[in-house]
């Protein structure tokens, strides 16, 4: 294999390890078990129509935004919509501070969930990363033209 052809294999490999989580997973979840799914929306509404629409909301993302990340296709502003929802989810479901047993000793399932909420800011973090690059010029790139892409296969 080619230097170009590791190169480009390598990049698709980090974009899918980073929305692997989203597309196909949690997709395919959302879909496979629909009602647990608004269950857990109806958690931050007691409106059943608006926890179906954030489902739905939600999968639109995991599965466009996923593809737009691996493919390349507005690929920066893929990434900023997933880092959004990554700490929107977090902040909503992921509320470490209304567990009644957090503790930093033994059994504690509000230190459990104090770890996804950090794990869903971390992936928020690469996907920002991926958005704006790692300097100032980049943020400035991304600032002027959100929907462009990084050309992450060189094409």
């Amino acid at each position: 294999m080619s230097l170009t052809g590791l190169s480009i294999l390598m990049a698709f490999g980090a974009r899918l390890l980073l929305v692997l989580l989203f597309f196909p997973f949690s997709a395919m979840d959302k879909v496979l078990n629909f009602r647990a799914a608004v269950a857990q929306a109806g958690e931050t509404t007691s409106n059943q129509g608006v926890a179906k629409a954030l489902i739905f909301a939600g999968l639109s993302v995991e599965i466009f935004m996923s593809l737009g990340v691996l493919t390349g296709i507005a690929d920066r502003f893929a990434a900023f919509i997933l880092a959004g929802y990554c700490i929107v989810t977090a902040l909503l479901w992921k509320q470490f501070w209304r567990q009644p047993d957090f503790s930093l000793r033994g059994k504690s399932a509000g230190r459990e969930v104090f770890w996804d909420f950090l794990k869903n800011l971390a992936v928020a973090g690469g996907f920002l990363m991926l958005a704006f690059g790692t300097d100032a010029a980049s943020i400035s790139q991304f600032i002027h033209a959100p929907f462009s892409s990084t050309h992450p296969y060189g094409f």
